[in-house]
C-alpha cells in the first residue's frame, strides 16, 4: 500500500512565511512530493528562489509541461498556467481562470485529488476571499488528508476559514506545527481511495483546456440569473459541495464571495457614472436658467432653476449611495451569539 506521497499547498497574501517554515521543517529523505500555488506576481519577486532557499536540501522545480514527479522534489506553479497532476508527471493547464487567478488552488488540488486520492496531503494557507475551499474538500471527497493553517495567525485568516467552513478538516495548526506534522503523515500507509465524483474530473478536465461549453457545464452546474465578471455570459451554479461556487459557459470559475466583491466594483462604478451624468445635468440646466435671465425671459429661468434643483437633489441622493456602498457591511450578532452578515 502507498503511503501520503503527495502533498499540495495553497495560499496567497501572507503565505509566504508560513510556507518557508513549513519547508524548513521537512527532511532531505522526505517520501513525498511537494506542489506548490501561491497568488503572488512570481516573476516580480523571484518567489522560485525564495522558495528554493527555504526548502534546503529539497530540490525546487518551477512546474514544467510534462515534468515527471519524483519524491523528495518541490514543484512551483508557474505564471498563467494551471499546475495539474496526473499519474506521475505533472501537466501545465491554460484552462479558464478560477476566482480571476491562473494559477488557481483549486485546478491543484482536484487534479491531485483525481490522481492520487488517499495519497494526497492538502494544505491551505494564509489568504484573501476562499480560493483552495472547494480543491480542499475535492480532496476529503477522494479520501486525502486535509489541513488547514491556524486563522487566528494568519495574516489573512479568509482562506483558512473559508476552509474550515466548506469541509471536515482534519487539522488546523499553525504553521511552525506543520512541517512535524507532514513528516509523521507522509510516512503512513495511505489507505483506501475513494472513488472520484465526475464532477472533479470535469473541472480538471476544463482547468486543462479541454473543450467546455453549456452542455458540459450543465454535467454539474444549474442557469443562475447572475453574470461573469469576466466574459459577461451567464453564470451556472454549481450543484452540491462549499463554498457557493459558479461557472460561465466557456468554464471562468468563482466562488459567491469573489462574484459578490466584482458586482460591488460595478456597482459602485455605475453609481459614481450616474452622479457625474446628474451633476453635468444640474449644471446645464443652471447656465440655460442664467441665459434665461439674461434675455429676460422670466419663466424659462424659473422652470429650469426649479430642474437645477431637483437635479442637485438627485446628486445627493446618489452621493450619499456611493458613499454608503463603500461602507462593508457589520457582521451581526444573532440570538444564539452567532455572527451572521445581513
Amino acid at each position: 500500500m502507498s503511503n501520503r506521497d503527495i502533498i499540495v499547498i495553497g495560499g496567497s497574501s501572507g503565505a509566504t512565511a508560513p510556507l518557508k517554515t513549513i519547508l524548513g521543517a521537512l527532511s532531505p529523505d522526505l517520501p513525498a512530493a511537494v506542489f506548490i500555488v501561491l497568488h503572488i506576481p512570481a516573476r516580480s519577486i523571484g518567489i522560485l528562489s525564495t522558495v528554493a532557499s527555504a526548502a534546503g536540501p529539497l530540490p525546487v522545480h518551477a512546474a514544467a509541461d510534462g515534468m515527471p514527479i519524483t519524491s523528495g522534489h518541490v514543484y512551483l506553479a508557474v505564471p498563467d498556467h494551471h499546475l495539474i497532476l496526473t499519474k506521475g508527471c505533472i501537466k501545465l493547464g491554460r484552462g479558464p481562470r478560477e476566482n480571476l487567478a491562473r494559477p488557481a488552488i483549486d485546478p491543484l488540488f482536484r487534479s491531485a485529488a483525481a490522481a492520487y486520492g488517499s495519497r494526497v496531503i492538502g494544505i491551505i494557507l494564509s489568504g484573501l476571499l476562499n480560493d483552495g475551499a472547494s480543491g480542499l474538500e475535492a480532496v476529503k471527497r477522494c479520501g486525502g488528508v486535509a489541513i488547514v493553517q491556524d486563522p487566528t495567525e494568519a495574516i489573512a485568516e479568509e482562506m483558512p476559514r473559508s476552509a474550515l467552513e466548506a469541509t471536515s478538516v482534519d487539522l488546523s495548526v499553525p504553521s511552525i506545527r506543520i512541517g512535524d506534522v507532514l513528516s509523521d503523515l507522509v510516512r503512513e500507509p495511505a489507505g483506501p481511495s475513494l472513488p472520484v465524483p465526475p464532477d472533479i474530473r470535469l473541472e480538471v478536465d476544463i482547468a486543462a483546456g479541454e473543450r467546455v461549453d453549456s452542455e458540459v457545464i450543465g454535467k454539474f452546474a444549474d442557469p443562475a440569473a447572475l453574470t461573469c465578471p469576466s466574459c459577461g455570459g451567464v453564470l451556472s451554479k454549481v450543484r452540491g459541495g462549499k463554498p457557493l461556487r459558479f461557472r460561465c459557459q466557456v468554464g471562468h470559475g468563482f466562488t459567491a464571495d469573489l462574484v459578490a466583491k466584482e458586482q460591488e466594483n460595478a456597482v459602485d462604478e455605475a453609481l459614481r457614472v450616474a452622479l457625474r451624468i446628474i451633476e453635468e445635468r444640474a449644471e446645464l440646466v443652471a447656465r440655460m436658467a442664467e441665459d434665461g435671465r439674461r434675455s429676460g425671459r422670466k419663466a424659462v429661468a424659473e422652470m429650469y432653476d426649479e430642474r437645477a434643483l431637483e437635479y442637485r437633489g438627485y446628486a445627493d441622493t446618489l452621493r450619499q449611495a456611493v458613499l454608503q456602498s463603500m461602507t462593508p457591511l457589520a457582521p451581526r450578532v444573532d440570538e444564539g451569539g452567532q455572527d451572521n452578515q445581513e
